[in-house]
């Protein structure tokens, strides 16, 4: 068999390692991927939105099964444009994806399908939603409605830091289109963490859930980033809220799109905060989550492939997942400046013979000139280690991170310590 993911992350990079385990797997190919990725897969220099020329490559290498990492070519209709030319995919049609791509439209349904989730306003006008947040007061969640890569989501903690969040995304436009509706959600209070469900339009598997560190700084400081690290599993993720995720959460959001004659195939993503009411949903996303997926597909131990082709032929209530007990914890390395800006460029230097025993790198933002690798991106790569216990995960991830060098490199230092407390 062979695959094509389409993307070029440290995510695109973890789904080429887990497909390339697979015994039915003859080949696998990457679009665009990186100058990392090209070490385990075969790299096509085609953007991930150009749909004609993925289409020309799947039917020119005789492709089987295309996997899409990110959210852009999602919600652009990927999905839709090779299902409408035969072609087998895994991802959410664009309407589906739509419960990423537009925040109030997610809410929305939240709402319709009693979904717990935090009270919320819509805004398009930036005076009105200033006036709103006056009268509300902080702490204030103030969200862009569209994709902004992971970095649309301010928590302020002050009104005048929501003012400020609000006249940056309607009237600076710093995340551009995205940032014209705004949804201004109350402020929740607990643990955040993720939970993933493969989904094949009715039935749903649950993965292990993972946690996130958004904040680019040590002890949840500093602005929000696309993720600086995670760790799977979560000890503090008590057991009947992973029932109450699975029962007041996924199912009445798969049931619901089902019923509004979008039915969601793919990965169901949920951002959660665990309040002292229970869990809530933060914000979905349509895709596998960056960097959750670095520690959650290398605990995966059942064949990936058997997983997308259930949720192809809507048989996931066949397949039973088999996670690897033990404990995976991801560090990203990113550039100097991220998630503001940086430059690109710096030579990354790798000592091998430091790496430690059951360490992988994901590689993001890198390119290859001749035998170099180059820092190409904000977050550049994510360093995966597998340990018997979160503490032993932790060290070795860290111990990978130190094997690793560029000019400028940034990481946060306290990955996982939430869940070794």
């Amino acid at each position: 068999m062979k695959v094509l993911v389409v993307g070029q992350g440290g995510r695109e990079h973890a789904l080429v390692k887990a497909i390339k385990q697979s015994k039915k797997v003859e080949r696998v190919y990457c679009a665009p991927g990186n100058g990392g990725i090209e070490q385990d897969a075969i790299c096509l220099p085609i953007q991930e939105d150009d749909f004609p020329r993925l289409v020309e490559a799947v039917q020119q290498y005789q492709i089987d099964l295309t996997v899409v990492g990110p959210e852009n070519p999602l919600f652009a209709g990927i999905v839709d444009y090779f299902r409408e030319r035969g072609l087998a995919v895994i991802g959410p049609t664009k309407k589906a994806a739509r419960i990423e791509g537009s925040k109030s439209f997610a809410k929305e349904l939240m709402v319709k399908y009693n979904v717990p989730t935090g009270n919320y306003q819509v805004f398009d006008d930036a005076e009105t939603a200033i006036q709103y947040v006056k009268e509300k007061g902080a702490p204030i969640v103030v969200k862009a409605d569209g994709l902004a890569a992971g970095k649309g989501v301010v928590v302020a903690h002050s009104t005048n830091e929501a003012i400020a969040a609000i006249q940056n995304i309607m009237e600076h436009k710093i995340f551009g289109t995205a940032g014209q509706k705004i949804v201004i959600e109350e402020y929740l209070e607990g643990e955040e963490l993720t939970v993933m469900a493969f989904v094949d339009g009715e039935n749903f598997l649950v993965m292990e859930p993972a946690q996130d560190h958004k904040p680019v700084y040590d002890g949840d400081q500093g602005p929000n980033t696309g993720g600086m690290g995670s760790y799977s599993p979560v000890p503090h993720m008590k057991k009947e809220w992973l029932e109450q995720v699975k029962g007041k959460i996924l199912e009445p959001m798969i049931k619901g799109m089902a019923q509004e004659g979008f039915p969601f195939k793919g990965i169901l993503y949920a951002g959660l905060m665990m309040t002292k009411n229970g869990p809530k949903v933060i914000e979905f996303n349509a895709r596998f989550g960056d960097p959750e997926t670095q520690v959650i597909l290398p605990r995966l131990k059942t064949d990936i492939l058997d997983i997308f082709k259930a949720i192809q032929n809507g048989s996931l209530n066949e397949i039973q997942l088999e996670w690897d007990t033990r404990a995976a914890v991801c560090v990203i390395m990113a550039s100097h400046g991220y998630p503001k800006d940086y430059e690109k460029g710096k030579l990354i230097k790798i000592n091998e013979p430091l790496l430690p025993k059951e360490t992988e790198i994901y590689m993001a933002g890198v390119r290859r000139e001749q035998d170099h690798l180059l820092t190409n991106g904000g977050r550049v790569l994510g360093v995966t280690a597998l340990g018997a216990t979160i503490q032993e995960a932790k060290e070795r991830a860290y111990q990978g991170v130190h094997a690793i060098s560029f000019e400028g490199a940034h990481y946060r230092t306290d990955i996982a310590q939430k869940a070794i407390k």
